[in-house]
């Protein structure tokens, strides 16, 4: 298939009649301006994967049968650099082609052009059958039209006059960006520069930057391999590869979620700049917490000599090296990650749901029955992904019968892209009672083309005897904020109402939508602070469970609170609108301050009770008198602020709840995350939430 690239390269060079496009010295000089009057389009001739000869501008002289090229008849000519991979490419592809369609009637051509050194004909066929652009896609080996044009990322668009002048070049619109879905496009760049054109007046914005993946060009090393010392010469099968199986290739390999593979060496060239690029930003590997605080038994970081050594490859032109030098790939787990075969599988549904080619996507929830007729103990929960291309994320919840007595929120396990699951510690489990439903909460995003989803979980039980602790869900919450237009720094904060007596914190996971910008939570005790997390740069894209080395024991603590910084402005690029007030919400362009806290707390607390009554019964009958009168004391004490604690969370949750003040909630009063589980809370049924019947919730908590 590669030899096949190659002749199609040598047959390409011959077909280039005049030369590509020729740029200005202006337009070389930063490769932003466009000079309409001095920027000339001699044209090129190239084909199609399956044979059709394409020419562009001058080139179409040695071909006057391609009459459809010629300047006569075409107003305009929009050049498309495109891969294969690219998410953006993806996603725009339908809008080319709408616009290809919409425009051809005024004489408006499209051309798109492959540049990729890692695109084979077997992933441009696929591309194509799944995308069906309605104009010609040529191959552009050596991306000689490429560096004509200055082109650098896919997607990119030239717009060529009437006379083959330059007048745009840039992006498509601004509505997507890497990490960044905004509802609509706020500016339409391309058609605007085609319409202007078509009406003969200058184009009012001639550049804008084009965002994407960068083209996997061929290039000449920038240092020369004789000056390098031997010993400092890196190549693909020595170190580049070691340096991205531990780093990219879990995740970067055919089948999995990565948009594109790096297991390979026609893959990496490719792609190793793009790589380079989300790896110098932060982006990559993903992973958001300070290095500089706590302890993560799942972190992700990648040592600056691990990319140094990426740098130093490209700068040497990127050789393969010795393949007796490959390590031998490991044998990386796909499928489920639990410590065995699940006992229970349960699919979100019976049959798919259809995920929206382009546009927001509401999140969608689906309730599940499982079938549990008694309790059930779950060492190992998975979320297993039918179409990992648009599940976002996913969250299944547990949802217990009306009036049941339950711990925590009810979060059984989470999916996020590119996290690997982490197993809860020997003896530690969650509880689903008799009766419970399951919810799954699913995030999709559009890529482009229309998909269908069956996402599932997998389940493995344990048995009761073997359960110590159980694993519980807390959360911290403040719903009551609102981020004014244009904050771009926007504190909210919150703390948990209630830590379990004996537990322990396994992990943290904060969550805003994408107006968020810092997120940290903090544990008090004895009057002071001490950070547990501190994310400076929360990214919405990656949900993370920081997952703690050392599991953290809360009796030492006095509490633990967060705060959660917002950025409404206009230099955040993912901002759908800097001129709204925000408020709560699920939408993405609503906002959440949340941080979820996975717990455990012991289960042999009632033995250890049982065994102190015992020893009691050995003592002598005036030592148990007094025993007797210090224990009625000490338990006179603990239902003193055992009932201050009920009536404060009962105040509290009132106070967040009950909007009109009227002493009862309503469902439509109660925000998703307190509706979706509020036969919890209403202990009758009646669709009202009373004191009395949050107290008698609460007495089961304190």
């Amino acid at each position: 298939m590669r030899n096949l690239r190659f002749q199609l390269y040598l047959l390409s060079l011959a077909l280039i009649l005049m030369g590509p496009a020729v740029l200005s010295d202006e337009d070389k000089s930063d490769g932003q301006s466009v000079s309409a009057t001095t920027a000339l389009a001699r044209g090129f001739a190239l084909k199609t994967l399956d044979g059709q000869l394409v020419t562009v501008g001058n080139a179409s002289a040695a071909n006057p049968s391609d009459q459809t090229s010629t300047k006569d008849r075409v107003r305009a000519t929009v050049i498309c650099f495109l891969g294969t991979e690219c998410p953006l490419v993806k996603l725009y592809s339908r809008r080319l082609s709408d616009m290809a369609d919409l425009l051809q009637a005024d004489g408006v051509r499209f051309v798109g052009v492959n540049s990729n050194r890692q695109d084979t004909v077997e992933d441009i066929r696929n591309y194509l059958q799944q995308h069906e652009l309605t104009f010609p896609l040529v191959l552009d080996p050596g991306n000689v039209v490429a560096d004509a044009f200055q082109a650098s990322r896919t997607p990119e668009v030239v717009v060529l006059n009437s006379d083959l002048q330059i007048v745009y070049r840039g992006r498509i619109d601004d509505q997507y960006e890497p990490g960044v879905n905004r509802p609509a496009a706020t500016r339409d760049d391309l058609l605007i520069a085609v319409q202007e054109t078509l009406a003969n007046k200058p184009v009012s914005i001639p550049f804008t930057q084009a965002v994407g993946c960068m083209i996997g060009k061929v290039k000449r090393p920038s240092i020369a391999m004789e000056s390098v010392a031997v010993e400092d010469r890196v190549t693909f099968c020595n170190q580049v590869i070691r340096v991205l199986q531990q780093h990219c290739i879990e995740c970067h390999r055919t089948g999995e979620i990565g948009p594109f593979a790096l297991d390979n060496y026609d893959d990496a060239v490719g792609w190793i700049e793009t790589s380079l690029e989300v790896i110098d930003q932060g982006r990559m590997p993903p992973w958001g917490a300070d290095p500089k605080v706590g302890h993560f038994a799942n972190a992700r970081d990648m040592a600056d000599r691990d990319k140094q050594i990426l740098r130093d490859w490209v700068a040497q032109g990127m050789p393969k090296g010795d393949e007796s030098l490959m390590p031998e790939l490991p044998e990386y787990t796909s499928g489920w990650q639990l410590e065995r075969e699940p006992d229970l599988v349960l699919p979100m549904r019976s049959h798919p749901y259809n995920v929206a080619a382009e546009g927001t996507i509401e999140y969608q929830y689906f309730v599940v029955d499982p079938g549990f007729e008694e309790d059930r103990w779950i060492s190992g929960a998975q979320i297993m992904p039918g179409n990992a291309a648009v599940v976002h994320h996913a969250i299944v919840f547990i949802r217990p019968p009306d009036g049941g007595e339950f711990r925590g929120i009810g979060m059984l396990t989470a999916y996020v892209p590119g996290q690997r699951l982490v197993p809860v510690p020997a003896g530690h489990a969650r509880k689903i009672p008799a009766g419970s439903r399951l919810v799954f909460q699913m995030h999709y995003t559009a890529n482009g083309a229309p998909q269908q989803d069956i996402s599932q979980v997998g389940l493995v039980f344990a048995a009761p005897q073997q359960v110590t602790h159980q694993v519980i869900s807390l959360i911290g919450i403040d719903q009551e904020f609102e981020i004014p237009p244009h904050a771009e720094n926007h504190e909210v904060e919150g703390r948990l109402r209630w830590l379990p007596k004996g537990g322990r914190l396994l992990g943290l996971a904060p969550h805003m939508h994408v107006r968020g910008k810092s997120f940290s939570i903090h544990a008090e005790r004895n009057g002071q602070t001490e950070t547990l997390l501190s994310v400076p740069q929360y990214d919405f894209n990656w949900q993370h469970n920081y997952v703690l080395a050392q599991p953290l024991e809360l009796d030492e603590y006095d509490g633990i609170r967060f705060t959660a910084t917002f950025d409404n402005s206009r230099n955040n690029p993912f901002n759908p609108d800097p001129s709204e007030w925000v408020n709560w919400g699920d939408q993405t362009w609503e906002e959440m301050a949340v941080v979820f806290l996975e717990v455990a707390e012991p289960l042999i607390r009632n033995e250890h009770a049982k065994q102190n009554l015992s020893r009691n019964d050995t003592m002598s009958s005036g030592d148990t008198q007094a025993a007797g009168d210090t224990a009625a004391s000490r338990d006179t004490a603990a239902q003193a602020e055992r009932e201050k604690k009920i009536l404060a969370f009962v105040d509290d949750f009132f106070a967040h709840e009950d909007k009109n003040g009227d002493g009862i909630v309503l469902r439509n009063e109660v925000p998703l995350v307190i509706k979706s589980r509020f036969g919890r809370y209403d202990l009758d049924g009646n669709g009202q939430i009373t004191r009395a019947e949050i107290r008698e919730m609460a007495e089961t908590i304190f």
